[in-house]
């Protein structure tokens, strides 16, 4: 009789739970955000009367909280009994949660869901296997994002039914914040308000994205090196004498691992001399860091670029461009295109003030090398990788 008393009541409470499963899930994730068990009641109470699909996005979104109370007014007004003070008074709850809901989420770094999202947030879409960058914006933010069909330059060159159950990447400016990448499937396709329309996964895993750095390809350019030991007068100056021969692993807008023989030195300042499909290049610079091989006497050198023609980048762009592989141009192109959208974005954040080497028109003259070695380093600030290559002189060799 016991066990059978037992069994009901495992059963009853199994039934209860499945019941209640949802409403159990919403007051536990009322909970975890800090809300009170009095204000979950009422956001329960909401998301019942607006039948909500997913009732915990009221806790975290503002949008899904704003078009539940729009719905809620909508169904008020029919009714006749909006400025009644049962309503008034839900409405003065509800518009306090907004603001505590809205000012939680200010006071967090950065973007934690893509239900924060609001519509209209335009958007760049990688889909691998497929060349270019996707355009596209937010329709609709509730259980699933639903975006505009993806087009690159005003075509859609993707059907809906092709982008079903495929990863893409998102890359995107949130106005006024920052950028964010995250990845995501796309569940279904349709057409939402009569447009076109792609119905895609929500995710709690976005990145802050990286302002777009300059972008380095592999290469083996054979340059002349030459020490900078006076300021620059003249950028466009081409040396007739021969300079140390050293190569060129990798080459971007920004700078160049330079291979040379012999040790380096850090902070050496110098100017790189070489061609790229026969247009001439003059970089000017500083080295950053040195590796040294003692085995084979040679050197690897990070060089960092700090004056370089506008002409001659747009060399040095086309050649890295056009030796990247495909999914890094679409990567590129990707980051660029939301670059640009906070170019246009006049609530952006300020960019950090910065020393900018480049605005000095001339480069200081660099020590003579025997100075340089002298020059006594913090070693609690210094890298490891400086203090093992920081070297007495520069004694450079033809490789």
């Amino acid at each position: 009789m016991t066990l059978i008393i037992t069994v009901l009541v495992l059963i009853l409470l199994t039934r209860l739970l499945v019941v209640w499963s949802d409403k159990i899930k919403f007051f536990t994730t009322g909970d975890d955000n800090g809300f009170k068990f009095s204000e979950c009641r009422i956001l329960w109470k909401l998301a019942r009367m607006t039948e909500l699909e997913e009732p915990a996005a009221l806790f975290v979104s503002v949008p899904t909280l704003n078009r539940a109370v729009t719905t809620l007014l909508t169904e008020a007004r029919r009714k006749g009994i909006e400025n009644t003070p049962k309503i008034q008074d839900f409405l003065t709850k509800l518009y306090k949660f907004r603001t505590k809901i809205n000012i939680d989420h200010e006071n967090r770094r950065g973007l934690e869901s893509t239900k924060y999202l609001d519509r209209g947030q335009r958007l760049r879409i990688i889909f691998p296997g497929h060349r270019g960058v996707f355009t596209s914006e937010i329709m609709n933010n509730s259980y699933e994002l639903i975006i505009r069909l993806p087009v690159q330059n005003g075509i859609a060159t993707v059907p809906g039914d092709e982008w079903i159950n495929h990863p893409v990447s998102v890359y995107l400016w949130r106005k006024g914040d920052a950028s964010y990448v995250f990845d995501t499937r796309v569940k279904n396709a349709g057409v939402f308000n009569g447009q076109a329309a792609l119905f895609i996964e929500q995710t709690n895993s976005l990145l802050r994205a990286q302002k777009r750095k300059s972008v380095r390809c592999e290469c083996n350019l054979a340059a002349s090196m030459y020490f900078i030991k006076q300021p620059v007068t003249d950028y466009n100056l081409v040396e007739v004498e021969p300079g140390y021969k050293v190569v060129l692993e990798d080459i971007s807008e920004d700078g160049a691992m330079i291979r040379v023989g012999g040790k380096g030195v850090i902070n050496a300042q110098i100017k790189l001399q070489f061609k790229i499909n026969d247009i001439l290049i003059l970089m000017y610079g500083v080295v950053r860091a040195v590796e040294y091989n003692k085995e084979i006497n040679q050197s690897r050198l990070h060089f960092e670029c700090v004056h370089l023609d506008a002409g001659m980048r747009n060399a040095i762009l086309s050649f890295v461009y056009n030796v990247l592989p495909q999914d890094k141009k679409d990567l590129f192109d990707a980051l660029t295109a939301t670059e640009d959208d906070r170019a246009l974005d006049e609530t952006a954040p300020s960019a950090e003030m910065q020393e900018d080497e480049k605005a000095a028109g001339v480069l200081p003259a660099v020590a003579d090398p025997a100075e340089a070695a002298s020059l006594k380093q913090d070693a609690g600030d210094e890298k490891v990788s400086d203090r093992l290559t920081r070297l007495a002189e520069m004694e450079v060799k033809d490789v």
